[in-house]
């Protein structure tokens, strides 16, 4: 569904005029307030006998002016004298500062998407906007859920419920209030984090969601601003969070954490003294077919073991034929002038070399073979990380790499499908640094 505002963007010229020019002069005037013509779809509320509207999205994805726009919707009559559907409604944000600059008085807040004849009066003694029907909106801090002991209401609007302190306590005294009217509803604004009581809600049956990347709204953002967090953090676990406005989901006991995997995130790697393109090819082939993990990684290894420094440049993950996923790691090889590249070959045997060798004969070549499960697998290069001791190139397309990572755990991987990208992490690092520390150690024991 094309909202109006797109198909103006869209149209010839001639249809816009026409368009315009059959419109009356009140039509015209009201035009620019009209939101549900302007309006991308994940901003208009979903059909359907709903409790809890969720819209995730990333920043500047339009969330605000959603949920400003729905307030309106609920407490608007036909006139501006009239009652209706709600009258009584809270706004809570993480602060009061939050919920009045923001959702009050913020570009897209509520008195900013009001047009003249429906503008509410900000009483700011009371914390409230009074709109000429009786209806008001009290704005309330998330840091004090026990203020919401005691009012009630028919409407709720809450933003940026992801990142409260007390998000448990204040979301439960929100719950208790919101009793009047026939059926209240509350809808909720925020960019996903991982947290449970987020997670909660969407798993509530009467929770409806809508979802946008901040790309959704880009007629209405900087296109510095997109150029520049596009070029810091897409590819990367926290732009999936916070331009796509996807829940990234760390599972109790995984080998890694987003926050481990924040920290180790660089620009650029220092020069390498060996570069492999490590390979986990899919087993089946055509359109049911698991992806060919293909990860590009490096090594600093000057002195002890202990100071070796591990880099991860690039995940080059294909989905298609063996002969798709060899030519994709030639290529990597390529790109990076890697030495060497390392295969498991558990399941393809010498087919695997065979494959690669028919895009390149004279490649370099080493295939592995795992003798223990995945998660069994991964524990050694997962303590790495929390060493400190391997670091993400932030160009390097890592976020599906990193979804992954999140999601395996000693009893094994936690996620869909299989983790065809850790897999591929896993073998580079074991040719980079396990292996090779184990084999440093050895001649120094004999001698002792």
């Amino acid at each position: 569904m094309r909202s109006g505002a797109a198909w103006l963007a869209s149209a010839a010229q001639e249809e816009v005029d026409e368009f315009l020019d059959g419109l009356s002069d009140n039509a015209l005037l009201s035009l620019p307030w009209l939101f549900e013509f302007w309006a991308l779809p994940h901003q208009l509320p979903p059909e359907g006998d709903w409790k809890s509207w969720v819209i995730m999205g990333g920043r500047g994805a339009g969330k605000t002016r959603a949920g400003s726009e729905w307030v309106r919707r609920m407490v608007e009559g036909p006139t501006a004298a009239a009652p209706g559907t709600c009258h009584r409604v809270a706004l809570v944000g993480e602060t009061f500062d939050h919920a009045r600059e923001v959702m009050v008085m913020g570009e897209s807040g509520i008195l900013a998407c009001s047009p003249p004849d429906r503008r509410p009066v900000w009483e700011a003694g009371r914390r409230r906007l009074v709109w000429a029907n009786g209806a008001t909106a009290t704005v309330y801090s998330a840091h004090e859920p026990e203020a919401l002991r005691g009012p009630q209401f028919d409407a709720a609007w809450v933003d940026e419920l992801a990142k409260w302190k007390k998000a448990e306590e204040s979301w439960d005294m929100l719950q208790f209030a919101l009793r009047l009217g026939e059926h209240p509803q509350q809808v909720v604004t925020t960019t996903p984090r991982n947290v449970g009581v987020l997670k909660r809600i969407l798993g509530n049956a009467s929770t409806v969601t809508t979802h946008a990347p901040t790309d959704a709204n880009r007629a209405y953002l900087a296109e510095s601003f997109l150029a520049e967090v596009q070029t810091r953090y897409g590819g990367t676990r926290l732009g999936r969070q916070e331009l796509d406005g996807v829940l990234l989901d760390d599972v109790e006991g995984g080998l890694w954490t987003t926050a481990m995997l924040e920290a180790c995130r660089v620009e650029r790697a220092p020069s390498l003294s060996r570069v492999v393109v490590a390979v986990d090819p899919a087993v089946t082939a055509g359109k049911a077919s698991d992806e060919c993990g293909i990860v590009v990684a490096g090594v600093v290894s000057e002195g002890e073991p202990g100071a070796w420094q591990g880099y991860v440049l690039e995940d080059a993950t294909v989905k298609g034929s063996p002969m798709d996923w060899a030519r994709a790691a030639i290529a990597a090889m390529d790109r990076h002038g890697a030495d060497r590249l390392v295969a498991e070959v558990n399941q393809g045997g010498d087919l695997v070399e065979q494959v690669i060798r028919q895009v390149d004969p004279l490649v370099p070549f080493r295939g592995l073979r795992a003798a223990r499960g995945k998660g069994l697998r991964a524990e050694p290069v997962a303590a790495l990380y929390e060493q400190g001791r391997i670091r993400h190139l932030r160009a390097g397309n890592l976020g599906a790499l990193e979804d992954q990572m999140v999601q395996m755990t000693v009893r094994g991987f936690e996620g869909r499908g299989s983790p065809d990208r850790l897999d591929a992490l896993v073998w580079a690092m074991h040719d980079l640094m396990i292996e090779p520390a184990a084999s440093y150690r050895r001649p120094q024991l004999r001698q002792l």
